[in-house]
């Protein structure tokens, strides 16, 4: 948990907080708009006491004390309604301030049993898995899983208190009076976190793994290239396949991390296919393409206010570095004769779709444009999470600066680009239309079978040697989709004590406000 000590505020801080508390609430219904104010969310809340209007002296036990001070952290400012009400801003990207949607922060200074309710009321976006029944996350220093609030208890809806603006309400009850309790958008992925993960595969001193770190940030962070082949792959002079994993360009789409470790896990495995197709192709890997923007917990840009996948056409070597860096490098595997570029994935998190799912590019070439769909189906077979009826191939204008079209322009015919998409929520089946909400542990499953899903096309094109064993996985059947889905019901958080989440009795919210008609597209930004 990352926070400081529960040590009391000085009254001369109480007090400060009280004067900003105040003319917060005299300005309330005229910047919690989605073009709320911004310079009141410059910088995330740093251990901030919230009392009510007129308190004086130091903050009780009972009197919230909000932080997001830390990696990742996200919250901009709150805003005290009454004792049980409090309505937080997510602070705008650094630079941008069109994009608001990622979350994190503590809560601590509780009292047992303390019922509040949580206003998130400046989202930039509308459209929101919320509608599907997507909740924040909670744990706490006691109970370090992270667990989904039940649906009951979260309200998605168009705020007449805040000029109609699209709100995210959930009420929750602090059990534990010595817990620091953090809340999320989705599951934190940090870049710290990254960096101890290459750091212990670095100490196990695999021959076939080689890190270095490719380019640095504008903050001076580690671009983080991974190489993953047998080192007799590597020769100078024969010839090899390459595959070009990429993750993270947008911050917060937390998703895609664990699914590129789901990936790196399995390619560096002892499993018989990991060795296989280390024995014949060459991995490149980038986990983490925007590391300053994950660290400062921006939603899309990086630290300049730069949305980086919309640079690839020209990347800027002191704005982009990172971009700039990883195309430099992929452009001279693609003008090396020893090299033959056969795969570019970039992997994203959904806010609006469910299921894993691709973008991929048109061709006026009929045989190039089939051959491009090839991967996706066979994905489909490998991964039950996985919709190729979401999946689309696109030549959209608005998407021309994405790595996905700007490589799938530039590289050789053929070289196959595709974005990877994860929901932030759940995932539905052919055989049972009951949403399954992803895990940190079912984000990483798919990586693993999109690396598994790289020798069913090797194999499919009779490249390399492969073992006849080595079969192209089916699809779960529905016993075991139904076992599945009998263990997501038994892990979902339970209404007790020992859970702190409140019954939906508690507050008489009228919910007839919060029904909206459920519509999809994919048609959102990448």
């Amino acid at each position: 948990m990352s926070s400081e000590n529960n040590d009391e505020l000085s009254p001369s801080q109480t007090k400060k907080t009280n004067n900003n508390n105040n003319n917060n609430n005299n300005t309330n219904n005229s910047d919690s708009e989605s073009d709320v104010t911004n310079e009141h969310l410059i910088g995330n809340v740093q251990r901030v006491a919230i009392v009510p209007p007129n308190y004086e002296g130091k903050p009780k036990k009972g009197h919230l004390i909000f932080d997001a001070s830390f990696e990742c952290g996200n919250l901009g400012r709150i805003d005290y309604v009454n004792d049980y009400e409090y309505d937080l801003f997510i602070r705008p990207d650094t630079c941008c301030p069109r994009f608001r949607c990622w979350f994190s922060f503590t809560v601590e200074n509780v009292k047992a049993d303390q019922r509040v309710i949580f206003h998130i009321v400046n989202f930039s976006k509308a459209k929101s898995l919320y509608r599907d029944g997507m909740t924040p996350l909670v744990k706490s220093t006691s109970r370090k899983r992270w667990q989904r609030l039940p649906t009951r208890n979260v309200f998605y809806y168009r705020s007449p208190d805040h000029r109609k603006n699209y709100v995210m309400s959930f009420t929750f009850c602090f059990d534990r009076e010595d817990d620091v309790y953090q809340f999320a958008y989705s599951f934190p992925y940090t870049y710290t976190k990254l960096q101890n993960y290459l750091d212990n595969i670095e100490q196990r001193q695999l021959d076939y793994v080689q890190r270095r770190p490719l380019v640095y940030s504008v903050q001076k962070r580690r671009l983080d290239l991974l190489t993953v082949a047998n080192p007799s792959l590597l020769v100078k002079g024969r010839r090899k396949k390459v595959v070009i994993v990429t993750a993270r360009v947008h911050p917060g789409e937390t998703p895609s991390s664990y699914v590129c470790q789901g990936f790196i896990e399995f390619i560096i495995s002892d499993d018989r296919i990991a060795q296989l197709l280390r024995e014949n192709i060459v991995f490149y890997i980038v986990p983490m393409l925007n590391p300053d923007g994950v660290f400062l917990g921006n939603q899309r840009c990086s630290l300049l206010g730069f949305d980086l996948n919309r640079v690839w056409n020209e990347p800027s070597i002191w704005a982009h570095p990172e971009i700039y860096g990883i195309k430099t490098h992929i452009m001279k595997l693609n003008e090396d004769m020893d090299f033959e570029l056969d795969f570019f994935i970039d992997i994203h998190a959904h806010s609006t779709m469910m299921n894993g799912f691709m973008y991929g590019n048109v061709y006026d070439d009929a045989n190039r444009f089939e051959k491009h769909g090839v991967f996706p189906r066979l994905l489909s077979r490998n991964a039950e999470d996985f919709s190729i009826n979401n999946t689309t191939f696109n030549r959209d204008a608005l998407k021309a600066g994405t790595g996905r079209r700007t490589l799938g322009g530039c590289l050789q015919d053929s070289t196959h680009c595709y974005t990877l998409e994860v929901s932030f929520f759940s995932y539905q089946t052919s055989a049972n239309s009951q949403a399954i909400p992803y895990t940190e542990d079912l984000y990483r499953q798919l990586g693993r079978n999109l690396a598994r899903t790289f020798h069913d096309y090797y194999k499919g094109n009779n490249y390399g040697s492969w073992s006849p064993t080595c079969s192209i996985m089916p699809r779960l059947k529905e016993d075991r989709i139904k076992s599945r889905l009998t263990q997501q019901a038994t892990n979902m958080p339970i209404v007790d004590q020992d859970e702190a989440f409140l019954n939906s009795e508690t507050f008489s919210l009228s919910t007839q406000e919060f029904i909206y008609q459920e519509t999809r597209n994919n048609n959102e930004l990448e």
